[in-house]
C-alpha cells in the first residue's frame, strides 16, 4: 500500500440490509451501489450497533457503544468531550468534510435539557452538569436566516459541513436556507396538503410537488461533488462523510423517481399471519391497528395493511434508486478529478426499517432483522474486487476499520475490531452485541425500552428489561424469525447458553477510559 488513502462514505438512512441490487433483491435496482460492490468487499453479516438513527451515527463516530459513548436514544446529544475517529484522521493530516445529515444532536427544535418527566418521582436534576447545554447547532431556529448559518468549527472533527436536518421533501439545515434561494414556491412545495394526485393511500405516502432538482438526494449529490471538484486541497488526502436522509419516511420519492416501481412487484417475507405467538409489541401494534388508533408522532412504528406496506416498499425503492443515480454521479466524480485509485469507498445506513415485517412500518423496540441489519460495502482501490463476507460486522467497527487501513493508532476506549483484519484472517467475532435504548415507553412495553440483543450466525436472542418475555430464534431452520423459543423447554440449555454469553458481552461493555493509573 502506497499513500495514506481517502475515503468516501456514503450513509443512507432507514436502509434495510437487503434492499440493494447486489443483495440479491428481487426488484430493487442499485447499479452504482453494485459497482462498489464488484471491486469490494460487501458484508452479509453487518449490525448497527443500536437500530435507531442518533445511537447509531454516534457509535459510528466513536467505535462506541450507546451505553458507553453516552448518546443512548434520539433526544440525546453527542458530547463535544466524546472522542471521534475523524479527529484522530483530521489530527493525522486529512481533510474532513461531513455533506448531508449527520445527527448528533437534536434537529427538532426541542431543548432537551429543559425537558421533565411527567413523573413527580423523578428528579429533575441529571447526573452530568449542563451535559446538552449549547449542543443544538442541527436545531432548526439557526437556520431561519437568509444568510448561510457559518457552522462553528471543527464539528466532532469534520472541518467542512454541508448540514441537511429532518427527512424528504421537509428537510431543513444548510439545505433549507439554500432551497429559499432557488424558488419562491419554495413553501408551495414542502407542504403536506398540496401533494400531487396519486392513488396511494398508505400512512406517510406523499407525491411532493418539490422538483427533482431541488430534492436533498440531489442537494447532497452536488454538494458533495463540488466538495470533490472544487473545495478540497489537493496535497492532502481526505474523509468525506455524504449522508443521505432517504429512503426514511415520509415516502416521498420526487419525479420520475415515483413511478419507477409498483406494489404489485413486492412481497412481504413475514407477514403478521406468520407468525405463531405474535411477540406482545407486535400483538400491541396490530389491535391498536384494529380500534383504528394511531402512535402520538409519525416517527413510531405503525402495523399497516399488506397493501399499505406493499405501497411503502414501492416508494423505498424509488427513493433508493435516486440515491443510487447520485452515488454513480459521486463515483463518475472521483475518476474525472484523478481519485479512484487512491480512494476507499464505504457504503452503510445508519439502520432498517419493518418495511413489512410483521405488516409494520418504520421502527420501534421490537428488535428485528429488518432494522438492525444493515448494508455494508468496504470498496478499496488495494483489495481484492467482488467478494463477500460472512465475517460479523458493527457499527462500532468501522473506525478501528478506517484508521487501521490509514496507518493510525486509535484511542484507548474503542470497542470496535479492524474488520479488513478479520476477512483477511476468515475469523471475527463468534457474536455481537445490539442495544436498544428509548426515552419513553412504545408498543405497549411496561416502560421505556432497555433491550439487549446477542446476535450469532445461528441464533437471535433478546432481553427486554423489566417485561416478562424474551425471544429467541434459530436461524438456521427459521431466517425470518416468527418462531420464538424463548419458552420452549426443548431450547432451556440453548437459552441459559446464549443469556450467560449476553451477560459476558454486557460485563464487557463499559466505559474503559481514562485508564485506571496504577499508583507505587
Amino acid at each position: 500500500m502506497g499513500a495514506k488513502p481517502n475515503y468516501v462514505m456514503i450513509v443512507t438512512d432507514q436502509h434495510c440490509a437487503g434492499w440493494l441490487g447486489c443483495a440479491g433483491h428481487r426488484v430493487v435496482r442499485t447499479p452504482n451501489i453494485d459497482r462498489l460492490a464488484k471491486r469490494g468487499v460487501r458484508f452479509t453479516e453487518f449490525h448497527t450497533a443500536a437500530p435507531v438513527c442518533m445511537p447509531n451515527r454516534a457509535s459510528i463516530l466513536t467505535a462506541r457503544y450507546p451505553s458507553v459513548n453516552g448518546l443512548k436514544y434520539n433526544g440525546c446529544a453527542l458530547s463535544p468531550n466524546a472522542r471521534t475517529f475523524v479527529e484522530v484522521l483530521k489530527d493525522g493530516g486529512y481533510q474532513t468534510a461531513a455533506i448531508g445529515k449527520s445527527h448528533l444532536q437534536p434537529f427538532t427544535g426541542i431543548d432537551v435539557a429543559r425537558i421533565k418527566s411527567p413523573d413527580p418521582s423523578v428528579p429533575e436534576l441529571e447526573a452530568w452538569k449542563d451535559d446538552f447545554h449549547g449542543l443544538d447547532i442541527e436545531s432548526p431556529r439557526h437556520y431561519q436566516n437568509d444568510d448561510r448559518l457559518e457552522f462553528p468549527l471543527p464539528y466532532y472533527g469534520y472541518d467542512y459541513v454541508d448540514m441537511v436536518t429532518d427527512h424528504g421533501d421537509r428537510a431543513g439545515g444548510h439545505y433549507l436556507q439554500w432551497l429559499r434561494e432557488q424558488d419562491p414556491k419554495w413553501e408551495e412545495y414542502r407542504d403536506r396538503e398540496n401533494q400531487l394526485p396519486h392513488n396511494y393511500t398508505c400512512p406517510q405516502a406523499k407525491r411532493t410537488r418539490l422538483p427533482v432538482e431541488l430534492y436533498p438526494t440531489r442537494y447532497i449529490e452536488n454538494s458533495a461533488c463540488d466538495w470533490l471538484q472544487n473545495r478540497r486541497r489537493d496535497n492532502s488526502p481526505f474523509f468525506m462523510f455524504v449522508s443521505f436522509p432517504d429512503p426514511h419516511h415520509p415516502f416521498n420519492p420526487p419525479g420520475e423517481y415515483w413511478d419507477l416501481f409498483h406494489p404489485g412487484q413486492f412481497h412481504i417475507d413475514a407477514p403478521y399471519e406468520d407468525f405463531v405467538t405474535p411477540p406482545p409489541p407486535l400483538k400491541f401494534a396490530h389491535e391498536q391497528l384494529a380500534r383504528g388508533e394511531r402512535p402520538a408522532t409519525d416517527q413510531e412504528a405503525i402495523a399497516a395493511s399488506s397493501q399499505h406496506c406493499l405501497e411503502a416498499m414501492a416508494l423505498t425503492a424509488g427513493m433508493i434508486a435516486m440515491i443510487d443515480d447520485a452515488v454513480g454521479r459521486i463515483l463518475d466524480t472521483l475518476t474525472a478529478e484523478g481519485l479512484d485509485e487512491n480512494t476507499v469507498v464505504i457504503f452503510t445506513s445508519d439502520h432498517g426499517d419493518y418495511l413489512g415485517d410483521g405488516n409494520l412500518l418504520l421502527k420501534g423496540p421490537w428488535i428485528r432483522q429488518s432494522t438492525h441489519h444493515v448494508p455494508f460495502i468496504w470498496s478499496d482501490p488495494d483489495g481484492d474486487a467482488a467478494s463477500q463476507t460472512d465475517v460479523l460486522g458493527s457499527a462500532v467497527d468501522i473506525g478501528p476499520t478506517i484508521l487501521a487501513r490509514s496507518g493510525l493508532k486509535g484511542y484507548f476506549g474503542m470497542q470496535g475490531r479492524n474488520l479488513i483484519a478479520d476477512v483477511e484472517a476468515n475469523k471475527g467475532r463468534d457474536a455481537l452485541l445490539i442495544e436498544f435504548n428509548d426515552n419513553l415507553p412504545r408498543m405497549g412495553l411496561g416502560r421505556a425500552a432497555r433491550a439487549r440483543t446477542l446476535y450469532t450466525p445461528d441464533h437471535r436472542l433478546t432481553l427486554y428489561a423489566g417485561e416478562n418475555w424474551g425471544e429467541l430464534y434459530d436461524t438456521r431452520s427459521d431466517p425470518y424469525h416468527v418462531r420464538n423459543l424463548w419458552d420452549d423447554p426443548a431450547c432451556s440449555a440453548l437459552k441459559s447458553d446464549l443469556l450467560l454469553q449476553l451477560g459476558e458481552a454486557l460485563a464487557l461493555n463499559m466505559d474503559e477510559s481514562p485508564r485506571a493509573v496504577k499508583r507505587a
